[in-house]
């Protein structure tokens, strides 16, 4: 990723998005002179590099990302920010600061090195931390770039990182991804591990997955990383090809209204829908007829035909070969006896529960195929009156809503943003709507024209009168991190 100094960027239309965090560093300069509690967090003789990584707008795709799926993502003008100084000590000392709250966290570099080095002990060290947990995600990402990759000026040093983020927890617009992009981000820079964005993406996923355990699938962090103001990210999630950039045609938009229902991927609802879409996964390989064996893990299947991917299975073929052979559904006990596993190496089949197989794995396979045309039809779009194009756009998006509630991913708040978005009509320039990421709460994307923006305010603020939640409203795109760069403030400036 691209480094650029501050003195590069003065005259930069991109100076303003770095423009908080120099503001950030000349008030912790302000606040040592006074005696302040962060005022000696960065020294004065060192250089500071500052990375910055948005939130995303699920605007189709969501949950089949873990399935294979085409994606469409919109990065937010909303992002987190990490400034990062090197210091000799072999430590890593983190400070967030959020609605004014301030959390640290500090751990031994030889510690992450050491008996922490197995991401398994790493992960674990975590769960029994749970006032942690947070650093879980930055710490993870740091594994990734320091314990798994050779570092060309590793000098024995650590560093010091102050991350602020404008991008809210638990709406459904990747507040996770963007901490994860932004932290690695400068923290490569650091140590000079040259990374694409691609590569930050998937180390990103990689620490989510494996050090936060949380099951994500790959498209929050490449909207993150590779993302590109006002344009929509096209994705194909084998496991994670970013095959262009979209432009949204002129006249149109893309909106997000948060439903004021916390949204997790850690939740229960998420990563059941997502065992239970590979458990059909592993059945149709069964029913196929193709080899499976068994690793300590989890199973592996030798898939010639789909590649290991519900989304490459096409809908008429899933009608007429597997739909009616998968169970609508099937205890966890049963499958493990009948089939092993499945090819997740990040979920894990509980014996206990109660998995709805049939929706879970029909949704990925539809979804798909909804996103292909809905790529399509955006390709080809024109703002005239006579364009069928944006109403079957919006059909699309009804449909992939519905499917989330079949798959027990709605919430009754998302449930009446959809309605409220519909109610208006595409007469007044709405055209569709639905819920977005992980689903069971969280942000609907609406999909509308220029126009419509004082419609879609309407909409919130009714929705917040009715429920008593506030609806918050993503209205701007914003760069990604690779497209911005990092930014590095040499020692003394100021």
């Amino acid at each position: 990723m691209r480094t650029r100094a501050i003195e590069e960027l003065r005259y930069s239309p991109d100076m303003e998005r770095f423009a908080p965090a120099l503001a950030r560093l000349d008030a912790l300069r302000t606040e040592a002179g006074r005696g302040g509690d962060l005022g000696d967090f960065f020294a004065a003789d060192a250089p500071v590099y500052i990375a910055r990584a948005p939130g995303r707008l699920d605007v189709m795709g969501g949950i089949a990302d873990y399935s294979g799926a085409l994606v469409l993502q919109l990065p937010l003008d909303c992002a987190t920010t990490a400034m990062l100084q090197p210091r000799r000590e072999p430590s890593i000392d983190i400070v967030s600061l959020r609605a004014g709250a301030a959390a640290s966290f500090s751990m031994p570099l030889e510690t992450l090195r050491g008996a922490l080095r197995s991401p398994g002990a790493l992960a674990r060290w975590f769960d029994s931390r749970a006032g942690d947990r947070w650093a879980a995600y930055v710490i993870g990402v740091a594994h990734a770039c320091l314990v798994q990759r050779t570092a060309p000026n590793d000098d024995g040093g650590g560093f010091r990182l102050l991350i602020e983020s404008s991008v809210p927890e638990g709406k459904g617009v990747s507040s996770s991804a963007a901490l994860e992009v932004a932290c690695l981000s400068v923290i490569a820079a650091r140590y000079g591990v040259e990374l694409s964005g691609e590569e930050i993406a998937a180390a990103a996923q990689w620490a989510e997955n494996h050090i936060a355990r949380a099951p994500c699938g790959i498209m929050d962090q490449m909207t993150s990383a590779c993302g590109q103001r006002d344009r929509l990210l096209r994705l194909r999630c084998q496991p994670g090809t970013v095959e262009g950039h979209v432009d949204i045609p002129p006249g149109f938009r893309f909106y997000g209204i948060d439903s004021g229902i916390r949204h997790a991927v850690t939740g229960a609802d998420y990563g059941t829908v997502r065992t239970a879409a590979f458990m059909g996964y592993r059945m149709i390989a069964e029913i196929a007829g193709l080899s499976a064996t068994r690793t300590a893990s989890r199973i592996l299947v030798d898939d010639p035909r789909w590649h290991g991917y519900l989304a490459n299975i096409t809908p008429s073929e899933f009608v007429s070969h597997f739909e009616a052979r998968l169970p609508h559904r099937m205890t966890g006990v049963e499958f493990l006896e009948r089939f092993g596993g499945t090819t997740d190496d990040v979920t894990r089949v509980s014996a206990e529960r109660t998995y709805a197989v049939r929706q879970a794995t029909a949704h990925p396979v539809y979804e798909h195929a909804r996103v292909v045309r809905f790529a399509e039809l955006l390709a080809g779009l024109h703002a005239t009156d006579g364009d069928v194009s944006p109403r079957e756009m919006g059909a699309l998006m009804y449909e992939s809503h519905a499917s989330y509630g079949a798959c027990g991913l709605g919430s009754e708040g998302t449930d009446r943003l959809v309605a409220l978005a519909a109610d208006a009509g595409v007469e007044r320039g709405l055209f569709g709507a639905k819920i977005t990421g992980g689903g069971s709460g969280g942000t609907v994307a609406v999909f509308g024209t220029d126009r419509a923006e004082p419609l879609v305010r309407e909409i919130a603020a009714r929705y917040a009168e009715e429920s008593g939640r506030e609806a918050e409203l993503f209205m701007r795109s914003g760069p990604g991190a690779e497209e911005l760069g990092l930014a590095l403030i040499s020692a003394g400036r100021g």
